[in-house]
């Protein structure tokens, strides 16, 4: 894990516990929502059936994603590094709904020795992870058929777009009642991003770039649909 990831573990490690410590009460989704906005923009549809498959969502964060398909009747692993994060969804959820597990990891080493998953997904969670360290092992846990769908930041709050060189860079992450932490992430364009993809032997099948609805922001994210051939 390089520097720029620890420090942003730890960054993630004091959100979930500044929001423990305020008691901070997040409702329930009735859908996913790959941009910032949640009831606008595409839903769990773009996942395809996932009836009978292996589901892992990464960066759950407080799990309320996954929570939802596992309400659906869904199988679905969720797999967090941030230990304060993680706690917060285990004393949300604490067994239920059925078929939803919660995971305390890295995702790169929970992904190398797991068995393969049929679905991996991740809304906001990927562009926080080195994808040279990432994709190579996420390419491996998943089935031949199967499918990668992710969300990430396209363009911040002040205008900045992505980067064309697969480079991290300083974002900030808000604490509501408190200054805000940095974190690095990796903000790429669609371009930089499937070519990365494609190196480590998967396709994408659909890029959208997910905006405001109301267009008074220029905060927008990527939605990239990808398989493994």
């Amino acid at each position: 894990m390089l520097d720029i990831e620890k420090q942003t573990a730890e960054a993630w490690t004091a959100y979930g516990a500044h929001h423990r410590a305020r008691g901070t009460d997040v409702p329930e989704v009735g859908r996913l929502a790959w941009g910032y906005w949640p009831h606008a923009g595409p839903g769990e549809e773009v996942l395809g059936d996932l009836t009978g498959l292996r589901v892992l969502d990464i960066g759950s964060g407080l799990g309320r994603f996954p929570a939802h398909l596992a309400r659906r009747g869904f199988q679905i692993d969720a797999v967090e590094a941030s230990p304060t994060q993680h706690a917060r969804a285990v004393a949300r959820y604490a067994g239920e709904p059925p078929g939803l597990r919660l995971i305390r990891e890295d995702a790169v080493d929970h992904l190398g020795r797991a068995v393969p998953y049929d679905v991996v997904y991740s809304i906001h969670g990927i562009p926080y992870i080195d994808p040279h360290r990432l994709l190579p092992v996420l390419s491996r846990a998943l089935r031949r058929g199967g499918r990668f769908v992710f969300s990430g930041l396209h363009t911040n709050s002040e205008g900045d777009g992505p980067s064309s060189t697969v480079a991290a860079r300083q974002e900030l992450l808000s604490l509501a009642g408190a200054e805000p932490v940095r974190v690095g992430m990796w903000v790429l364009t669609p371009t930089l991003w499937e070519d990365l993809l494609v190196e480590h032997g998967l396709l994408v099948d659909r890029i959208d770039v997910l905006t405001a609805p109301d267009g008074d922001s220029p905060l927008s994210c990527t939605l990239i649909r990808a398989h493994r051939p």
